[in-house]
């Protein structure tokens, strides 16, 4: 098999507060989504657009990094697409996630304000 690449690198901030659960053998699973921005030229004008993403973070970086995972926080997630398949009521159902192998928090949840106090940056590696 060849050695295709599967990576993404994304800064956004989470739309929402984190869900940590465990598994039956007690693998932390933290799971959140982020929100990211840019502007489009749409003829004259600048338009923002914006899109969202499903993030799971495994294990105990993701324990440790949910208490500060709250909604509106910046983050930077380098991780790698996996796409999930099930069936329900007999539909063939797929989703696309980021397997997040390392996060870095990037600020504090407000984006209005310039002074606001920074936490200090984590990096963890999953």
């Amino acid at each position: 098999m060849a050695n295709d690449i599967n990576k993404v690198v994304l800064v956004g901030r989470l739309t929402r507060d984190n869900e940590l659960r465990y598994t039956g053998a007690g693998t932390a699973v933290c799971k959140f989504s982020i929100a990211s921005g840019k502007s489009v030229k749409k003829g004259d004008n600048w338009e923002p657009e914006t899109s969202y993403f499903d993030i799971v973070l495994w294990g105990k970086q993701g324990e440790a990094l949910s208490k500060y995972l709250m909604k509106g926080t910046q983050v930077c997630v380098d991780g790698e697409l996996v796409q999930n398949r099930w069936e329900q009521d007999g539909q063939k159902r797929s989703k696309v996630e980021v397997k997040a192998n390392s996060l870095q928090l990037l600020g504090s949840k407000s984006n209005n304000q310039e002074q606001a106090p920074q936490r200090q940056q984590q990096k963890a590696p999953v």
